[in-house]
């Protein structure tokens, strides 16, 4: 039997090695906290047309191909928190209305159409939305999951699957420039002869193929609790731009709101801000007036691994033995499907997505 050594137990990490292990491999998963990090954290958008952005065309298709494969791979993982009601966009002014035009307009140019609406329409959609919204969009195909749930199912899909966990943390990936020959462990080589690296924000440090490659980009979050007597919550994914800011609130079951998500780039740096806090909890509420009356149960903060590209890595970088799955930035839970069908092309001997090459960069100077 073949086995193979992943290195981090996020979403990538879990499905990737649920999926190896399911195809016969062996597989040992290294992480010191396994289902914790930024797909702990995650707001569980799987939004690729919402979050279509003009440059990032690639990105787009990658992301519409792995929401293709999120409902065959829920079936396959059984519960996992999948919700399907779809996603409305909203813009508060003239000038964050303007925008989400020109964003609508680049994406019928690509083929992929979604339906404007004015903000009464918007609130015949979700009532919660309050009268600050003047317009926006409604986009039925993007949806989302509940991050916690889906985490756990992965994690009792591994074991059941036969992956075995090792709660420690790996310095780094040892080879001899030709091949894998292990891991290092607690300061002790770990054999290994196929190393996966799924290790997000943290993985540039694990290989010289990957220096500078991955980067962390903060992100922070609320999860607020309806109460009694409060306005009902959305029942779809809200994204919205609030003078030029972006928020979301995507629903969770049992009245549950998750509200995301700050982005700033201070190195790994986790702790929650006050004015993170404070920028979330006003533009939400211009959005959703009704979440003043509910309970704040959390706030955290998490480190999107972030690409010079913004597109993910997924390939065989450099020697042998050697494979990678990270730098999906804000895109983690929508392209776990993809990555772990590519990621078991690539135990195969199969090439992997063209456009998340991780050779990309190589010869590329600033």
């Amino acid at each position: 039997m073949q086995e193979l050594t992943v290195i981090g137990a996020g979403v990538i990490g879990l499905s990737c090695a649920w999926r190896a292990a399911r195809a016969g491999w062996r597989v040992t998963v290294l992480d010191p906290a396994p289902a914790s990090g930024s797909s702990w954290v995650a707001g569980g958008m799987l939004a690729p047309v919402t979050e279509a952005w003009p440059g990032e065309e690639q990105l787009l298709d990658l992301g519409v191909e792995s929401l293709r494969r999120w409902p065959g791979f829920a079936a396959d993982l059984g519960p996992c928190g999948l919700r399907t009601e779809g996603t409305v966009v909203a813009a508060t002014g003239a000038g964050d209305r303007a925008e989400l035009d020109a964003v609508a307009a680049h994406l019928s140019r690509l083929g992929r159409d979604v339906e404007r609406l004015s903000g009464r329409e918007l609130r015949r959609l979700e009532p919660a939305i309050g009268p600050d919204v003047r317009g926006g969009l409604s986009v039925p195909g993007d949806l989302a999951v509940d991050n916690r749930e889906l985490l756990a199912a992965l994690r009792r899909a591994a074991a059941a699957s036969g992956v075995g966990f090792v709660a420690r943390a790996v310095q780094a990936v040892v080879d001899d420039g030709q091949r894998v020959s292990g891991v290092l462990v607690d300061g002790v080589v770990r054999p290994a002869t196929t190393v996966l690296v799924t290790a997000g924000a943290h993985s540039g440090s694990l290989h010289p193929v990957l220096d500078g490659l991955v980067r962390p980009v903060k992100g922070e979050i609320l999860r607020l609790a309806h109460r009694p007597g409060a306005f009902p919550p959305p029942r779809r994914t809200v994204r919205a731009l609030v003078d030029g800011r972006p928020v979301y609130v995507v629903p969770r079951d049992a009245g549950g709101l998750v509200v995301g998500a700050t982005q700033t780039e201070t190195g790994f740096d986790t702790e929650v801000t006050v004015g993170g806090v404070r920028d979330l909890l006003r533009d939400a509420e211009r959005v959703l007036p009704g979440i003043a009356e509910y309970a704040l149960r959390e706030a955290a903060a998490g480190l999107r691994p972030g690409t010079p590209d913004n597109r993910p890595l997924i390939g065989a970088p450099g020697p042998a033995g050697l494979l990678v799955a990270t730098g999906h930035g804000r895109n983690g839970m929508l392209l776990a499907p993809l990555t772990a069908d590519a990621v078991l092309g690539l135990l195969r001997g199969e090439p992997g997505p063209v456009d998340a090459d991780p050779t990309r960069f190589q010869g590329v100077t600033a």
